[in-house]
C-alpha cells in the first residue's frame, strides 16, 4: 500500500473520531503495549518434540488437514513463527506446551522435565525480544489414554501427573526470572466420561485435591502466575467434563489464582465476552484463550466477528487490561500455517484497535443517564468510522505490511521455504 495514501487516510481518520472526543494516536499508543500470547501448537498441529514425527492422540483435541510445509523441529517452528511476528504489529509472546521440551533427542518423561529441556527456548525469546507463557500438557500420552489424569481413581496415575504439574510450574517460573516477564503457566486437563457418570463428585473432589498439592508452593507473582481452565466437553467427554467452568471459577475464587476462559468451551449460545467483567470482580486476573469454535471446540483460526469484536471490547471497557492475559488457542492444518497465525493476530489486535478507538466514557455517560436511544445510535455510527485507516498507519508505524501486502510475503516464504520441507 502507499505509505502516503495511508498518512493522509489517517489524518481523515483522526478527524473524525475526533468528533467524537476520541484521541486516535492515544489509542494506537495503547493497543503497542498489549501483547498477545501467541501458540505454539498452530505451527505443527499440536505435535510437540518429545519423539519424532509426535502426533495428538487422546484428550478431547484435534488437528484437520495436511498442509505441506508443517514444522518438524525445533528450529524449523521457530523459524515459522518468526516469520509470522515480522508480518504482526508490536511486540509479543510465545506460548509452549510441556510437550515442547528440548531433549536433544532422548526420551523425557512429562513427570521428569525440568528448566534445563526449556534453556534453549528462553535463550531464543531473549534473543528475539519475546516473553514466554506455558502450558501444562495433560494429552497424548499413555497415562492418559483412558481419559483421565489429575482426577484419575489411580493414585499412582495422579501422582505422576501432579508431579508434571510442578514441574511445569517451575520452568514458568524459570522462563518468567530469566526473561524478566512474567509467564503465565495453565492448567487445562481433558477428564471426563463419554456417557453419563454415576459419580459426579468423586473425581472433582481428587482434582481439587491435585491441584493444591501442585501449587503448594508458593511462587513470586512478578515472574508467574497459575492460571486454571474448565470447559464444557471435549470428545470422548460429552457428558461429563471434571474440570468444568464452576469447578474452576470456584477454585481460582478460593485459591486467587488466574481463571482461563477459552471461547470454544462453553454453550454456543454463551458468549465469553459478557464472563469478562463478572469473573474479574472475584477472580486477581485472567487468561483468555482467543479461538473460534464454529460448532464445537474447533479451534478455527479467529476472523473479526461479532463475538471477537465483543471480547475486545469488554477487556477495554473494563479499564483492567493489567490483569487481562490475552492468548491464542486455534489450530488449523488445512492452511497455511504461518498465515493462519498472523491473520489470528491481526484480527484480535484489530478488535482491540476498534475498542479502544471507542469513546466509551461517552457511551458510560449516556448510559448512566438511562438516554438509550443515544447509546444506540452512536454504537451504529462507530461502526463505519474509519478504524482501518488507524489501522494500516499503526501497520506502517510498526514496520510491517498494510493491508494484503503481507501476503505475498507469507507466499514467497512458502515457496522459499515450506515447500522445500513437504518434497523432502
Amino acid at each position: 500500500m502507499d505509505e502516503n495514501h495511508i498518512k493522509a487516510a489517517y489524518e481523515l481518520a483522526k478527524d473524525a473520531y475526533g468528533a467524537y472526543g476520541v484521541d486516535v494516536e492515544a489509542a494506537i499508543a495503547r493497543l503497542s503495549q498489549i501483547p498477545i500470547s501467541i501458540h505454539c501448537w498452530q505451527g505443527d498441529d499440536v505435535g510437540g518434540f518429545e519423539t519424532a514425527g509426535a502426533a495428538l492422540s487422546c484428550g478431547g483435541i484435534q488437528s484437520t488437514g495436511n498442509y505441506p510445509g508443517k514444522a518438524r523441529t525445533i528450529e524449523e517452528l521457530r523459524q515459522d513463527f518468526e516469520k509470522a511476528l515480522s508480518l504482526i504489529p508490536g511486540r509479543h509472546r510465545f506460548a509452549l506446551h510441556g510437550s515442547y521440551l528440548d531433549n536433544g533427542g532422548v526420551f523425557v518423561d512429562r513427570d521428569q522435565i525440568e528448566p534445563r529441556h526449556f534453556q534453549s527456548w528462553i535463550d531464543w525469546a531473549k534473543h528475539i525480544g519475546i516473553g514466554l507463557d506455558f502450558n501444562s500438557t495433560f494429552f497424548s500420552h499413555p497415562k492418559a489414554a483412558d481419559g483421565f489424569t489429575l482426577s484419575h481413581p489411580d493414585p499412582a496415575i495422579r501422582e505422576f501427573w501432579i508431579a508434571h504439574a510442578i514441574a511445569c510450574r517451575k520452568i514458568g517460573a524459570e522462563m518468567g526470572r530469566q526473561l524478566g516477564s512474567t509467564t503465565v503457566t495453565n492448567i487445562w486437563i481433558p477428564d471426563g466420561y463419554k456417557d453419563i457418570p454415576a459419580d459426579r463428585l468423586g473425581p472433582r473432589q481428587r482434582l481439587l485435591e491435585s491441584l493444591d498439592k501442585i501449587l503448594a508452593e508458593r511462587i513470586d507473582p512478578k515472574i508467574h502466575l497459575d492460571a486454571v481452565e474448565g470447559k464444557l466437553f471435549g470428545i470422548g467427554a460429552e457428558s461429563y467434563t471434571v474440570g468444568s467452568h464452576e469447578f474452576y471459577l470456584g477454585y481460582a475464587v478460593s485459591r486467587q489464582v488466574l481463571l482461563t476462559l477459552d471461547a470454544g468451551h462453553f454453550h454456543p449460545t454463551e458468549s465469553m465476552a459478557d464472563k469478562i467483567s463478572a469473573t474479574l470482580l472475584f477472580c486477581p486476573g485472567l487468561m483468555l484463550h482467543v479461538s473460534r469454535p464454529v460448532r464445537w471446540d474447533s479451534d478455527h483460526v479467529i476472523v473479526l466477528d461479532d463475538e471477537l469484536q465483543a471480547i475486545a471490547r469488554e477487556i477495554v471497557r473494563s479499564g483492567q487490561l493489567e490483569k487481562i492475559h490475552i492468548g491464542l488457542d486455534f489450530f488449523d492444518a488445512s492452511i497455511n500455517r504461518v498465515a493462519a497465525w498472523v491473520i489470528g493476530t491481526r484480527n484480535i489486535l484489530k478488535a482491540l484497535l476498534i475498542a479502544l478507538l471507542e469513546p466509551t466514557h461517552k457511551l458510560k455517560e449516556v448510559e448512566r443517564q438511562f438516554d438509550y436511544t443515544q447509546r444506540l445510535a452512536m454504537l451504529e455510527e462507530l461502526k463505519t468510522l474509519p478504524w482501518a485507516a488507524v489501522w494500516d498507519y499503526y501497520c506502517l508505524q510498526k514496520g510491517v505490511p498494510a493491508g494484503m501486502d503481507w501476503f505475498g510475503e507469507v507466499k514467497c516464504y512458502e515457496a522459499g521455504v515450506l515447500a522445500k520441507r513437504a518434497s523432502a
